[in-house]
């Protein structure tokens, strides 16, 4: 797909390009791509990614995501002082220590969890092949650009999780809000998409309430969680899967 060119802010850096993969079905053929020159960003925003980012803000240790609960029984049997954590169909997996909610990943501090959730740990392993994968989130937005600042990478792929099959309208607006803090960059039309929703939504919390999920999570009395989620830029964490592990990066 042809890039389009896009400036922001004052320039002078090296144009990044950036594309988008915005279902599960693009997330599913990542692993026959070409990724060792990318530097991936997962976005699960409500709510695994933005779990993930809470609990290495408040000194988690470690993070596995795994694909399946059989998978992270598994890996339980190898670590037993791990937590268990994540969801499916948004509720509490039976025999899991916590769930999927953020503030559950507030006193965490040292500990090792072991993920799995319904897309978000599904996307983040489908990276593995990539230069870099980086955990995102509203809550890290600019600790994340300041990253790719950092990084200068040549390609990045801002890989929004979904919901089951379907596209999720919170993830590909965090990743448009992050290309609106990159100086110079140049868009696949995927990548341009996400741009016009983040600057559609000036507020976070307005989108992330009209979203599928938003609304599921209200509808359940988890209004906090969303607003939770909604909130840009409060965490300067960044998180760094290799190996299948996620650490947060050194501040």
């Amino acid at each position: 797909m042809a890039a389009t060119k896009a400036v922001f802010g004052n320039g002078g850096s090296s144009p990044v390009n950036i594309d988008a993969a915005l279902n599960p079905a693009e997330i599913a053929a990542l692993p026959q791509r070409d990724l060792s020159a990318t530097t991936c960003i997962v976005f699960d925003v409500l709510r695994a990614t933005s779990s993930m980012i809470t609990a290495l803000e408040h000194g988690a240790a470690e993070i596995h995501p795994v694909r399946t609960i059989d998978e992270a029984f598994a890996l339980k049997a190898e670590m037993p002082r791990a937590l268990l954590g994540g969801e499916r169909h948004g509720e509490l997996i039976p025999g899991f220590d916590i769930g999927n909610a953020p503030h559950e990943y507030t006193a965490l501090a040292g500990r090792t969890i072991i993920s799995t959730t319904t897309n978000g740990t599904i996307a983040l392993r489908a990276c593995e092949g990539a230069r870099r994968v980086l955990v995102g989130a509203l809550l890290n937005l600019d600790a994340l650009a300041a990253e790719l600042r950092r990084e200068s990478p040549e390609n990045v792929l801002l890989v929004c999780a979904g919901t089951f099959a379907d596209f999720a309208l919170e993830d590909a607006y965090a990743a448009g809000a992050l290309i609106a803090k990159m100086e110079t960059s140049r868009l696949t039309d995927a990548a341009r998409a996400t741009l016009a929703l983040a600057q559609r939504f000036p507020d976070p919390i307005d989108v992330l309430r009209l979203a599928r999920n938003g609304v599921a999570l209200a509808e359940k009395g988890r209004g906090a969680e969303v607003e939770w989620c909604a909130r840009q830029s409060v965490f300067k964490i960044v998180g760094e899967m290799q190996s299948a592990v996620i650490r947060p990066l050194a501040r």
